[in-house]
């Protein structure tokens, strides 16, 4: 008799973790998060818990003065789907660097975020 509503209860405790756990969340970059660089990088990558979505996800690189100085809005690596990248047409001089990344993850949650590093 009170076997249904214990299957329910015991669906949602399954079923709630189970959501959470397909967001995507930033796991590793190059350059590091807040690093000074004695050589500039040729690229800028996030490496991401989950895999993302290629066509909704991109990278850009600004400098202090808000230029954008990456090529185009950067793309989820077609081998690995938890990575976002973009490269440097030439490269950087030295200064202050932001890296502003945008996606969305397989669950089709959004997230962004952004981190500097400096080139000395």
């Amino acid at each position: 008799m009170h076997t249904f509503p214990r299957a329910i209860a015991l669906l949602f405790a399954f079923a709630i973790p189970a959501t959470a756990w397909a967001h995507a969340f930033p796991d590793n970059s190059s350059p590091h998060v807040g690093a000074t660089l004695k050589t500039a990088p040729s690229q800028a990558k996030v490496w991401f818990d989950s895999e993302l979505e290629l066509a909704s996800s991109t990278l850009i690189v600004k400098n202090a003065a808000g230029k954008v100085v990456s090529t185009g809005n950067g793309q989820v690596d077609a081998k690995n789907h938890a990575l976002l990248e973009t490269t440097f047409p030439k490269p950087l001089p030295p200064g202050r660097y932001t890296v502003y990344w945008s996606i969305v993850a397989h669950d089709g949650h959004h997230g962004a975020g952004h981190f500097t590093f400096t080139v000395e």
